[in-house]
């Protein structure tokens, strides 16, 4: 057997989802820079869950489906109030969130193709209301409903803060929905679609995509990005503390990629959108300090950002919290991961691949009075 640490360049299962050729990512053939610039985040949803671009007509049937299940069961809003809020971090909360919402929904273990796709509608729905009612409730805020006028990105900020957010505010928050949406077999999406290989319902699958992006090696970046740059605090400090960094091979988070060679082609929007939002927030120091960053590790390491690097300043200039950055990436990617699952039932193999064994030869039992 060839044994390959991490499954580094093994290709696992065929997909007609996305594709990541020559630092190019597409989603189903349409190049991530075309759908940055001009799709909406309910467009992408539509292109990864049929494999096309949705009539007027069938994207306004989505919106509405999504609308009508973005309100989340009372029982959900009361657990919240019941987790231990100064010690959980809003991952944890948000994979408890989703395992539980498979208790009150009546399909939750009926494998027909429309249940499934009926659950995915549910899903991608209340996924914003769960980070946003969370977000809240820790607070000692009361959770906001969700409006069936907003769109998706639109929508999140206001149920986060109460206020109807500005139009930078939804491009840029639609923008990273979009760049987050899919990315072939990354961690929590293999992890997705071997759980649901062995034909487990929906909630689990996402249940173990939401555990595998918990870890900081995932999607734990920009978060990691943002406590840098605050330990940071000035452009003058950048110099000295990243050299000093790379001096001591500190691992600088945000930078590089398993399958990216010449650089993440999605960096570049959000460095825009950090650019410009820093601008707007009067505080310009974050997408400086950002770019100085970027020009001595890139210089140091040939390592360029990833999607996650001004992601973190992006978030930041939105007025969001910290830790509830790496629960965004899941609110975007759970329509990858439902469109995984779903090709994955429709062309299931147990996932079940080989160990090289490494221990001890062949033993032989002792009487444990001899031992």
């Amino acid at each position: 057997m060839t044994v390959t640490r991490g499954l580094e360049g093994v290709v696992a299962t065929t997909s007609s989802i996305s594709s990541i050729i020559d630092d190019t990512l597409t989603y189903v053939g349409y190049d991530i820079d075309d759908l940055a610039e001009n799709a909406s985040f309910e467009e992408v949803i539509y292109l990864l869950w049929h494999r096309k671009l949705p009539t007027a007509a069938e994207l306004e049937e989505l919106k509405k489906q999504l609308a009508e299940n973005a309100a989340l069961p009372k029982e959900v809003l009361e657990h919240f109030k019941m987790y231990p809020i100064d010690k959980v971090h809003p991952m944890a909360a948000l994979r408890s969130a989703v395992s539980l919402l498979g208790l009150y929904d009546d399909e939750a273990d009926v494998m027909e193709k429309d249940s499934n796709y009926q659950k995915a509608i549910r899903l991608q729905a209340k996924m914003p209301s769960i980070v946003t009612a969370f977000a809240r409730v820790r607070k000692g805020l009361e959770p906001i409903a969700p409006r069936e006028d907003l769109t998706f990105a639109a929508n999140f900020l206001y149920m986060l803060t109460g206020d109807e957010p500005e139009e930078v505010a939804v491009e840029a928050m639609n923008k990273a929905l979009v760049l987050h949406a899919d990315h072939e077999l990354n961690a929590s999406t293999f992890t997705a679609r071997v759980c649901v290989a062995t034909l487990s319902d929906v909630y689990s699958g996402v249940t173990a995509a939401i555990g595998a992006l918990k870890g900081p090696l995932h999607g734990g970046a920009n978060e990691a990005v943002m406590k840098m740059l605050t330990e940071i605090g000035t452009l003058e400090n950048v110099e000295p503390a990243i050299r000093g960094k790379l001096a001591n091979k500190e691992k600088i988070m945000g930078f590089g990629h398993r399958v990216y060679r010449q650089g993440d082609p999605r960096a570049k929007h959000l460095r825009e959108m950090s650019k410009r939002l820093t601008e707007l927030t009067g505080e310009p120091h974050w997408y400086e300090m950002s770019t100085k960053i970027e020009e001595i590790v890139t210089g140091e390491k040939n390592l360029p950002p990833n999607v996650d690097f001004y992601s973190a300043s992006v978030y930041h200039s939105l007025g969001i919290d910290h830790d509830l950055f790496t629960p965004i990436f899941a609110v975007s990617r759970v329509s990858g991961w439902l469109a995984h699952i779903l090709e994955q039932y429709d062309n299931n193999r147990l996932i079940r691949p080989r160990a090289d064994y490494t221990g001890p030869g062949k033993q032989e039992y002792v009487a444990i009075e001899e031992r």
